[in-house]
């Protein structure tokens, strides 16, 4: 947290001394998931509260996830570009229907821990927003992660070696496709749906976020926590671009500004909150984020992180490229392959 203290105090000198001459603007946001400490403890506060207060009440939002909406997340923009919403927020992964873009900074087994997970994701971002703004006529706002995406299984697990034959809960393609060259099936399954499958033997593990998954209580239904990221599920704000040209520059400015700031605490945080989930479904007293569960945690092998590799450049990046535009692969190749020194072939 520390490390971004300057960055959001000087966010804060910058947005008050000029939020007097803002005109009133009033932001309709459609918000990620609801359950999720993200949403609750940033997200939510930000939209319904911060931009007001900083602003002197001239900036106001009002926010509803569309976990409360009837929304799946994948259509977000869509709707954006047909002006249905207004200003969106949703889970990456969950558009690669629309476009595989979406899920290129994020594959299964790109980056294992925080550091890499942001480097991949700001040096795509401009990218990004290009293909938002060519395809789907949107600005790109704000790119920020959930905690680590990790495997919750019933019954023993001792890495990855073990999903063979087993059933996965999956959130994206991406992750289906690891889970398939595990030897396991790959389920896609809607978040709500995972604590009946588990107690009910539909799937034998799932995967989500440490912190996700204890506030869902799927500690009860599961007793095996595997310490290896697999993915982050980043989340991904946006504007139409009508909405955003008929904004004052001023007012523009100020929500860009603040914006960075929220993505700069979310990031920061989201280390302390990955461990507060490892805590929390152990039963540890540290756990202050969460409820207490009681499970065991697994913790990755080398073989397990070198066959979480293996799998990344044998079979997920391959399987990415495929699908996906020679454009968007030779944007990936020059920018997030660098960093984690693979390659696509297109």
């Amino acid at each position: 947290m520390k490390t971004f203290l300057p960055l959001v105090l000087s966010a804060v000198v910058a947005t008050q001394a000029y939020a007097a001459d803002l005109p009133e603007t009033h932001l309709k946001v459609v918000g990620s998931v609801g359950s999720a400490a993200s949403y609750r403890d940033f997200e939510k506060p930000f939209f319904s509260e911060e931009l007001a207060k900083d602003s002197n009440g001239k900036v106001t939002a009002e926010i509803r996830p569309f976990t409360e909406m009837g929304l799946k997340g994948g259509e977000i923009l869509r709707l954006v570009k047909q002006g249905v919403i207004q200003y969106g927020a949703t889970i990456m992964a969950y558009m690669s229907s629309d476009d595989p873009v979406n899920e290129a900074i994020d594959l299964a087994g790109l980056t294992t821990d925080y550091d890499s997970a942001r480097a991949v994701t700001e040096a795509y971002k401009p990218y990004l927003s290009k293909v938002y703004n060519d395809k789907f006529d949107a600005k790109l706002l704000g790119l920020w992660p959930n905690p680590a995406q990790v495997l919750y299984c019933k019954g023993n697990i001792t890495g990855l070696k073990d999903l063979k034959g087993k059933k996965v809960r999956t959130s994206s393609r991406t992750q289906a496709e690891f889970v398939d060259a595990m030897g396991g099936t790959g389920v896609t399954m809607a978040f709500g749906e995972v604590v009946p499958a588990l107690q009910n033997g539909v799937v034998d593990c799932a995967i989500t976020s440490t912190l996700s998954g204890n506030l869902a209580k799927w500690y009860e239904v599961s007793d095996h926590i595997v310490q290896l990221p697999i993915a982050w599920n980043q989340i991904v704000l946006v504007v139409g671009n009508k909405t955003w040209n008929s904004t004052d520059p001023k007012v523009q400015q100020y929500i860009e500004t603040k914006v960075k700031s929220l993505e700069d605490r979310l990031w920061a945080d989201v280390k302390y909150q990955t461990e507060q989930g490892y805590d929390c479904n152990q039963g540890l007293d540290s756990c202050k984020l969460g409820s207490k569960g009681a499970m065991t945690l697994v913790k990755a092998s080398d073989e397990d992180k070198a066959l979480l590799h293996k799998t990344l450049v044998g079979e997920v990046v391959p399987k990415w490229a495929a699908r996906s535009t020679k454009e968007s692969v030779d944007a990936w190749n020059a920018t997030v392959g660098k960093i984690v020194d693979v390659q696509a072939a297109k």
